[in-house]
């Protein structure tokens, strides 16, 4: 008898059918609503350079199980009732992780570890069983990756049940397992490796589904902030950094879904190999985007507790969220486009000026010069799209 299911359970190739975000991933993307939520948290309590570490791994952690979900459901079809059940029970799994984050790196990290675990291995286990007698090249495809992702698992489990000063090399040797071989392509002795180039992808997909990440990501910023504001009397040192937030967040929208995020669905498309694109474009370089929204929640949270005050772990904290996040964006627009985005590069010079003067400055004032320079590369590039426009009478 052949193993796997027996209904075919792939996305259909109709364009409608393929490129469609479906409800049940919507229901899905909830819970990192949450997951960011209490990340921002955590960052905000431990802003030391071990805090840092720390919380570079939660955020890899964190959308490596996003973006792997992702990439599942551009081959399955969450329409139908064994897809969307397994994604409701990793939406549970990555609840369960959500609420450890807090104390991950303390009494909860098997909690973490177990969880991040049964969630790799159980989706990655399920697409092979999904594809195995309706995409046999799918299926060892992803039994090659079920055997790097074994490896990982157990360097998560085995760092879960040691001290910190284990924990924190063997999580980060983990997730580095995970991304070098998505790298490498998954070899696996006798069984060669994956050649992404032969992947075919939906790449409205899985553009639509990063850029509604995104979106969360700027959704949980405000929210934090938001909590943080309606907690504090109203003072103009408060209003005006919840002013900042709303303004950052907005900038931050307009130039990633200006123009950067309808190219990167266009780019897919007209891909000879958008499997190899999709993973350099979405699921590395979207990681700096993501891990920079994030941080500029801290930093509004920042502002909001101590406006006249200024560290060092303020300024990183304020100025490292816009940096990142234009260093992402820079580089998702030079993949797609093949060029390096002019109002972006001078953007993150600017960010490295306020960086240089942020002594003279107090944490509202950083904050402020830091969104003025988020509000200037919005305007550029728009002003430099529309000039084009006219130029090419379009």
């Amino acid at each position: 008898m052949s193993a796997g299911a027996r209904r075919d359970l792939l996305r259909p190739s109709d364009a409608s059918r393929s490129d469609r975000v479906t409800y049940v991933e919507l229901f899905f993307d909830l819970v990192f609503v949450f997951a960011l939520t209490q990340l921002s948290a955590y960052l905000f309590e431990h802003q030391t350079p071990l805090g840092a570490i720390e919380g570079a791994i939660m955020v890899t952690a964190l959308w490596w199980a996003w973006v792997a979900t992702t990439w599942v459901t551009n081959w399955l079809d969450p329409v139908r009732l064994p897809v969307r059940s397994a994604v409701i029970i990793i939406a549970f799994i990555a609840l369960v992780m959500s609420v450890s984050i807090a104390d991950s790196f303390g009494d909860r990290a098997w909690v973490f570890a177990v969880a991040y675990v049964a969630m790799q291995l159980g989706r990655t286990g399920f697409i092979v069983l999904a594809t195995w007698r309706h995409d046999r090249e799918i299926a060892v495809d992803f039994t090659r990756v079920l055997v790097w992702t074994a490896a990982s698992s157990a360097m998560w489990i085995v760092g879960a049940l040691l001290p910190l000063p284990a924990q924190l090399p063997l999580w980060a040797a983990a997730l580095g397992v995970e991304l070098l071989g998505t790298r490498l392509g998954f070899p696996v002795p006798a069984m060669g490796r994956v050649e992404m180039s032969r992947w075919d992808l939906s790449g409205a997909h899985i553009a639509e589904r990063s850029a509604l990440f995104v979106l969360i990501a700027l959704g949980e910023g405000l929210l934090v902030t938001g909590f943080a504001f309606v907690e504090l009397e109203i003072s103009p040192p408060a209003v005006i950094a919840m002013m900042l937030a709303f303004t950052s967040a907005a900038a931050m929208w307009w130039i990633y879904f200006d123009h950067g995020e309808r190219i990167g669905a266009e780019a897919m498309e007209a891909s000879d190999a958008p499997g190899r694109l999709a993973r350099t474009a979405y699921t590395y370089v979207h990681l700096l985007v993501i891990a920079g929204i994030v941080l500029v929640s801290v930093g509004d949270k920042e502002m909001l507790a101590n406006p006249d005050g200024q560290s060092l772990s303020t300024v990183v904290t304020v100025l490292g969220g816009p940096l990142l996040f234009l260093v992402g964006t820079l580089c998702f627009r030079r993949l797609l486009e093949r060029q390096w985005i002019v109002p972006q590069m001078l953007g993150v010079l600017g960010i490295l000026a306020v960086a240089a003067v942020s002594p003279l400055l107090s944490a509202l004032g950083t904050g402020s010069a830091a969104t003025a320079v988020l509000l200037a590369v919005a305007a550029m590039e728009t002003i430099q799209r529309m000039r084009h426009r006219r130029r090419s009478g379009g």
